[in-house]
């Protein structure tokens, strides 16, 4: 069942859009703002987000920015802005469709699926490691029986790990690749991210340290 969170303000328009969903066969969760959806996402892995323009706070906008930072999700705009330029300005800060208001459910659930279905196109079944398994699809990864929700560059750095599982990558090579960006000398920021990847797996430590290099996978004895 895919999980969809709809970030409105309007309970009348949520209401709706949830009971129609519903009633197709999908999950739906909600926030009011769009600092509530950066919440609702980081705990309920939502598969696609309808995001209003329009919410108290941290606008839409602002919250797509944000989204598309943290997370490989598609996001569709649901807005009563109806102009080219409003259009295309979203489209090109990462929104993956827009549809304007009022708008038919019927078009709105279509406009989902080809969504879903575009975001699942070949994707790789998972790259499997010992007992670790990634999976690109679900941005997550499984050890033994136990799944952990990775953010987007959690889930890069793990892949970079796991494609390359007896190679030591130093923090510059780590954040060129996850970040995809130039590294900056006296940034913590690939540490702390290790860090938040080694809490989520409750003391079971999958990534070590290695000193005067930086970090691998830890692998069991073979």
């Amino acid at each position: 069942m895919n999980k969809i969170l709809i970030v409105e303000d309007d309970n009348t328009i949520h209401d709706m859009v949830k009971e129609y969903l519903n009633k197709r066969g999908f999950q739906c969760e909600h926030a009011y703002s769009g600092t509530e959806a950066l919440l609702v996402q980081k705990q309920e892995n939502c598969d696609l987000i309808l995001m209003d323009l329009m919410l108290p706070g941290l606008d839409g906008k602002q919250a797509l920015t944000k989204v598309k930072k943290e997370y490989d999700v598609p996001v569709i705009i649901v807005s009563a802005k109806n102009t080219i330029e409003d259009k295309v300005s979203l489209l090109a800060i990462g929104a993956d469709d827009y549809i304007t208001k009022p708008f038919a459910l019927e078009e709105l659930e279509a406009r989902i699926n080809v969504q879903l279905r575009k975001h699942h196109t070949d994707k790789d079944d998972g790259i499997i490691v010992q007992n670790l398994i990634l999976y690109p699809d679900q941005r997550t990864f499984q050890i033994d029986d136990t799944k952990v929700s990775l953010t987007k560059h959690e889930y890069r750095i793990m892949e970079l790990l796991m494609q390359y599982p007896k190679r030591a990558f130093s923090k510059k090579d780590i954040y060129e690749y996850a970040w995809d960006d130039i590294y900056a000398a006296d940034d913590k920021t690939v540490s702390v991210h290790i860090s938040n990847i080694r809490n989520k797996c409750k003391g079971r430590d999958i990534i070590e340290t290695v000193w005067g290099i930086g970090f691998k996978l830890k692998l069991e004895r073979e």
